[in-house]
């Protein structure tokens, strides 16, 4: 009497084990990267483009806010969507941009403030400073979630 034994395992992974992790530009980690990303490039463009300034330093401050986050997170973006952040693992990646955001939170937050009391009533300036809202909750979001993976519950030993 012969036994055949059939074993049979299922495998999903989002990614496909080449240079880029597509899965994770699909991941909800993803989309809350990408769309801090564009909402921030939005309120850069709205506030740079427009040509009825009339309080500069104050603008001039929401532009550089803007854009060196808009860089620090297509940075991280792009680290974890090419799998760099396991290259390197001196470096505790979840910390850093949770302090990243932290920082990032606060900055575009008092940027978008200052941004909607110097516009004036002007309507692309008030567009930028929404758009900067708008990024502020996304990187709320991004700071909860990551609150959650770094300083999460922790097992209890009994």
């Amino acid at each position: 009497m012969s036994h055949t034994v059939v074993t049979t395992t299922t495998t999903t992974s989002t990614s496909d084990g080449g240079f880029c992790n597509i899965g994770y530009a699909l991941s909800q980690h993803g989309m809350l990267k990408i769309g801090q990303v564009v909402t921030l490039l939005i309120a850069f463009l709205c506030v740079h483009c427009e040509s009825q300034w009339t309080d500069y330093s104050a603008l001039r401050y929401f532009e550089v806010v803007t854009v060196w986050f808009l860089i620090v997170f297509l940075f991280f973006f792009l680290m974890y969507l090419m799998r760099l952040q396991s290259k390197i693992p001196c470096i505790n990646w979840t910390l850093t941009e949770f302090l990243h955001y932290a920082v990032g939170g606060i900055l575009v937050f008092i940027a978008s403030i200052v941004a909607v009391v110097k516009s004036y009533g002007i309507p692309s300036l008030v567009a930028g400073s929404v758009f900067g809202f708008m990024a502020t909750f996304l990187i709320a979001i991004s700071i909860w979630t990551s609150y959650k993976v770094t300083c999460g519950s922790q097992p209890t030993a009994v």
